[in-house]
């Protein structure tokens, strides 16, 4: 919860410029009304069979409705009638029915991915739960949109906060296997570490050259023609107060856990407060930085480096050693959590969220079927093992090998697949992940230019497949041609690796394979 408190802090400040269209306000301005374009105001859901059916700006409207909700904007004039709009009464209601429609959508999520872990444990079943979830989902809004299409738009719209909450945050949740990446390197030779990177930089060229090509190749045989996706929903920026809620939580807590590094039972809670809002911080700072400074210093990179170096100066300053503020950030430990594990908590309900981002692109999914799955499927299976195969030939130790065998894969399904091996080095997975979407975000779109890979699918799914969501969010912002194919292969890849090997004759090959 205490990840979400700033933003409903920051959802009542801008609740006035949101919601200016209420019975008082159109009594007073009439002529603002009037500007509107005529399509933001068919809100009525049985005015199409589905959500996909809408035209853009129609299906647009509420979604950015429900977005300002969620992650505020700073207040602007809309449409052409920006006269009067300071006169607008406002009322702190809507806001907080919004605040509360993103705790319960969000919370349902959690529950259920906390539920089905638990159910699965129980049961001794090593398949990932949440990609389970995800499936149950997706079934769900089939079935609905097949017998009662008003009652599937209306499952979407309800868990729209939750999904754009995730998307807003979703590095955070990659954020902590890297931050503790001190920790998890140690025992790992310079020479293996040296080979990981030859591994992960190689693998990455090879793995988008193999789902580029085979995209294209689909698509000369089965000359699908490209139509227009649904639009993409995209978060919106941090607003000034969000950062200074945050810096506010970071300084308080940390003077706290400084006077009494056990005032919430054990140093790990006391840590907390502080470990996340430097997280979150550096998270916002990262991600205000101009363009060109981004393709040298990460959001996720300026993240980890903001938390390292909370954890340093607490460490020195308590003389507890930035070793053991490091183990506090990610314990691991259900009954003793730290930053990163609250964090990392979220990955479970990032796997269900892609129920709703497929649902929402199913007639693109189906129309492109041939060149989505087909690549997919080849690419996930030449990453996992051409990955086993680099590690033997050079020389790299088998559980290393295993440890980043799902090096394309997102870390949410990443940590799941690695967790089907014995003694993986899980915070090792995540590193190297996180290590090749950065790669990708910086050098994806220059070397598919030097490949020829010029059709938005095929750059949409080379991308996604060989850098995940990092590489999906740099090509975003540049193609958006692109980016529904991307969010669909960044899934999809990921499911697909976890079904495979969830395969125990494939898991004994790769095994077999790694030495």
């Amino acid at each position: 919860m205490a990840a979400t408190s700033p933003c409903m802090i920051a959802l009542l400040r801008s609740s006035g410029h949101r919601w200016r269209l209420s019975p008082s306000a159109t009594a007073t301005s009439p002529p603002r009304l009037r500007t509107l374009p005529p399509c933001r105001c068919r809100l009525n859901p049985s005015s199409s069979s589905s959500s996909s059916n809408r035209p853009a700006a129609v299906s647009m409207a509420p979604s950015n409705l429900r977005h300002g909700l969620i992650a505020p904007v700073h207040a602007t004039a809309a449409g052409g009638g920006g006269g009067g709009a300071a006169t607008a009464p406002s009322s702190g209601l809507p806001s907080l029915v919004g605040a509360v429609h993103l705790v319960v959508s969000l919370g349902i999520v959690l529950a259920s991915d906390k539920y089905l872990k638990q159910a699965f444990a129980a049961a001794a079943i090593k398949f990932p739960s949440a990609l389970f979830g995800m499936f149950c989902v997706f079934s769900v809004l089939v079935v609905l949109d097949a017998v009662a299409p008003a009652l599937a738009k209306g499952f979407m719209d309800f868990f729209e906060p939750a999904t754009l909450f995730i998307q807003r945050w979703l590095p955070l949740f990659y954020v902590p296997s890297l931050v503790v990446l001190p920790l998890a390197v140690r025992d790992v030779p310079a020479a293996s570490g040296l080979k990981i990177f030859l591994i992960t930089f190689g693998g990455w060229f090879a793995s988008l050259t193999v789902a580029g090509y085979t995209a294209l190749t689909v698509r000369k045989i089965v000359k699908t023609q490209l139509i227009p996706a649904e639009p993409m929903s995209k978060p919106s920026p941090f607003a000034t107060l969000e950062f200074w809620a945050w810096g506010a939580i970071f300084v308080a807590s940390f003077a706290a856990a400084y006077v009494n590094p056990t005032a919430l039972g054990t140093t790990a809670r006391t840590c907390l407060p502080f470990l996340l809002a430097s997280t979150v911080l550096g998270y916002m700072v990262g991600s205000g930085l101009p363009s060109g400074v981004k393709q040298v210093l990460h959001p996720i990179i300026c993240c980890a480096l903001s938390a390292d170096l909370a954890a340093v100066a607490y460490g020195y300053l308590s003389r507890s050693g930035v070793d053991a503020v490091l183990g506090d950030y990610l314990t691991k430990t259900p009954s003793n959590p730290g930053a990163g594990d609250v964090l990392m908590g979220f990955l479970g309900s990032v796997i269900i969220s892609f129920a709703f981002s497929m649902f929402k692109q199913r007639k693109l999914v189906k129309r492109h079927a041939a060149e989505i799955f087909t690549s997919i499927a080849i690419a996930s299976t030449f990453s996992l093992y051409s990955t086993a195969v680099l590690g033997r030939l050079i020389g790299l130790e088998p559980t290393l090998t295993l440890s980043i065998l799902p090096r394309c894969i997102t870390v949410a399904l990443a940590l799941s697949i690695v967790s089907f091996f014995e003694g993986v080095n899980s915070s090792l997975t995540a590193a190297v992940v996180v290590l090749t979407g950065l790669i990708g975000a910086n050098f994806v779109q220059a070397a598919m230019d030097r490949l020829g890979l010029n059709d938005p699918i095929a750059r949409g799914i080379g991308t996604a497949s060989s850098a995940h969501g990092l590489g999906t969010a740099a090509l975003s912002a540049k193609e958006p041609e692109a980016l529904p194919f991307c969010a669909i292969a960044y899934g999809l890849t990921g499911i697909f690796g976890s079904l495979i090997c969830s395969v125990p004759a494939v898991r004994q090959s790769l095994v077999f394979i790694a030495g």
